[in-house]
């Protein structure tokens, strides 16, 4: 069986052609021998020949995403759909099945002159997913920017003071105390409902995002968490326009927040960083990591132990001191007896 030579293309891939069944099958790859490789195998049976997908490198993202719509988490879906809104805009009208590695690469390179290294890798992340799902021929080896080191931003005790003095007695407080106190998700704190309060029980069933309501991240994340009497006083006193209990959008909040930092007169921190201060209180009072991850909504303790292994300013503070007391007494002590 004699199959013709491939051809270098513009590109820089190589293609063939073969017949199979009467129809003219193309393949294109890298190197001259993956191409010819591929056709021999196709010509021979061994392999069968790829079908033509028809859509678009956008459309097969947006059956993707929506094949997962109810099986990812709320802030999954709503990611993907602002990396198929804003990223790899380049390649989204390109055919699927004209789409080459290196057509990839440059879209990644001009991407990451001016977004950061995590959102490249969360667009290049979507975009293998879906080629595994509609282009599984296609073998990505493309370089991604160096990872770069998020350092979570701990509000420090006075800053934490600060934050609350500020939004007291506002119409901020509740989200902002649910965040802090209970460890709250800006989107469950959205999500819930005046049904969700039973007495001194607050139940966790649902998030919110701008695109609608989802089950929470995980199946842990469904919880029932003790609601203190300041809460619930809160809660009782919030205006009940409507079946959810926090009537504001994800943006709307976050920029509330922003406000209170301001007035606050603390640095910028995200809502999200309220979520952090609880788990480092927990961390700090020596909670259980088993325990801590429950009240969280952790499906396991890894956040904890990675992410959320921090303490308090203060309490890092006091354990500096203990430790420098013991040294400068032992030292003390060897001047004494000198």
């Amino acid at each position: 069986m004699k199959l013709p030579s491939a051809k270098k293309l513009p590109s820089g891939n190589w293609n063939v052609s073969v017949m199979i069944a009467g129809e003219r099958i193309s393949i294109t790859a890298p190197t001259k021998k993956e191409a010819e490789n591929q056709a021999a195998a196709i010509k021979s049976g061994a392999k069968a020949a790829r079908k033509k997908t028809g859509l678009t490198v956008g459309e097969a993202i947006d059956q993707y995403v929506e094949s997962k719509d109810a099986v990812l988490s709320p802030a999954t879906i709503a990611g993907y759909k602002r990396i198929r809104a804003n990223a790899l805009q380049d390649i989204m009208d390109i055919d699927l099945d004209r789409l080459t590695p290196q057509i990839v690469q440059r879209s990644i390179n001009m991407m990451a002159r001016n977004k950061s290294p995590k959102t490249v890798r969360n667009a290049h992340g979507l975009l293998s997913a879906t080629l595994a799902v509609y282009r599984p021929d296609i073998a990505l080896r493309t370089t991604l920017p160096q990872k770069v080191r998020y350092e979570i931003s701990i509000p420090s005790d006075d800053d934490i003071g600060a934050i609350m003095k500020a939004c007291k007695d506002t119409e901020n407080e509740l989200p902002i105390m649910l965040a802090l106190w209970l460890g709250l998700r800006m989107s469950e704190i959205l999500g819930l409902k005046w049904e969700d309060v039973d007495g001194d029980v607050l139940h966790i069933r649902r998030a919110k995002v701008d695109e609608g309501v989802k089950t929470t991240k995980t199946y842990i994340s469904k919880r029932d968490l003790d609601l203190p009497q300041y809460l619930q006083n809160l809660i009782a006193a919030a205006p009940h326009n409507g079946e959810y209990i926090v009537n504001l959008s994800r943006r709307a909040l976050y920029c509330r927040f922003q406000t209170i930092c301001k007035k606050a007169g603390v640095q910028h921190y995200r809502f999200h960083d309220l979520r952090h201060i609880n788990a480092s209180v927990m961390l700090a009072l020596g909670i259980p990591n088993k325990y801590a991850e429950e009240r969280m909504g952790h499906a396991t303790d890894n956040m904890l132990k990675t992410v959320y292994q921090h303490t308090i300013s203060s309490e890092q503070r006091a354990t500096a001191r203990k430790v420098n007391g013991y040294f400068e007494s032992k030292l003390q002590i060897n001047l004494q007896t000198d």
